[in-house]
Order: C-alpha cells, then structure tokens, then sequence
C-alpha cells in the first residue's frame, strides 16, 4: 500500500485498518449505550437546583441557571447527533462515525504532511564513485592507504622491520 510516494507495509496497514475499523464500532454502536445520566462537571454545575421531569430547572440557585446557548447548537452534528435525523440510535451513531472520519482524515493528513521524504543523494558523493569510476565502493585491503589522522601523509608499510617475535 502507498500513500504519496510512501510505502506502508501490509502489517502497519492491516494496524491501521483494524484500528479504524475498532474506532467505528465503537463510534457507531457502542456510543449509543453510553450514560445519559449528567458528567461530573454537568452534576456540579446542577447542585443546589431543582429540576423537573423535562430536565428544566424549576428552582433552587446553581451555577446552570446562568448557562447559555453554545453558539454552535445549531451545527449538524451538535448534541451528539446529526440534525435531521429523528431515530435517536441513528443519528448518535452517525455522529460518532462522521466524528471518528473526519478525525482519521485530518490527522492522516496531518501525518502525511509531516512524513520524512527520500532526500536524494548528494551529487559530489555519487560523482565521485569511491575511487573505482564504477560508482561501487573499492574492495578493502586494496588500493592506496587511507590518510593519517588529519595530516594529509599517507602510511607507507614499513620494510625491513621486525616484529616483537622477530619475523618481518
């Protein structure tokens, strides 16, 4: 699998399409068996109050008396639903589903645009071969020896001396 030049192996993509595919279940499905009962931040912003049996406060003084309209109420997917849609269990569900795409996309795109592209090679390296004109790098043990430490002379082997052992 490729995405803009980038090669995915088959296990990260089979990673990435399970985890998808996980996240929708549980976007789709298993969202609409989550609590309808108040949060904790909604519980005590409620205390003090008196509500009735449509969840409208009918006395008592608590900080959600002074709660406000969000200004995105009227937004298609506002409330944990999609506007539009009467069946309560379809519409949490697709809610969750287009909220679970849409969060895969920009954060695939996010990625996408952050990934590590294949740098070229530099051309003074490539053009210079390693000495053979081939462009593939000597056998070792071969050719000139390598410069000492910095001083630009080369080392030359050593005639006529001997070993610690005495050999030559």
């Amino acid at each position: 699998m490729t995405t803009g030049g980038t090669r995915i192996s088959k296990r990260s993509g089979a990673f990435i399409l399970g985890g998808l595919l996980v996240a929708l279940l549980l976007a789709g499905v298993v969202s609409n068996f989550a609590s309808a009962h108040p949060d904790g931040l909604d519980s005590s912003l409620r205390e003090g109050c008196t509500f009735d049996a449509d969840d409208n406060i009918t006395g008592g003084s608590c900080p959600a008396q002074e709660a406000e309209e969000h200004e995105l109420a009227d937004s298609p997917l506002a409330d944990y639903g999609v506007r539009g849609i009467d069946n309560t269990f379809l519409s949490t569900g697709l809610s969750g589903v287009l909220g679970v795409l849409i969060t895969f996309a920009v954060g695939g795109g996010l990625f996408w645009l952050t990934r590590r592209r294949p740098t070229a090679a530099p051309a003074a390296a490539t053009a210079a071969g390693a000495g053979t004109g081939s462009g593939t790098p000597a056998p070792r043990g071969t050719g000139t020896p390598a410069p000492r430490g910095g001083d630009g002379s080369t080392v030359t082997p050593a005639a006529g001396r001997t070993g610690t052992d005495g050999t030559e």
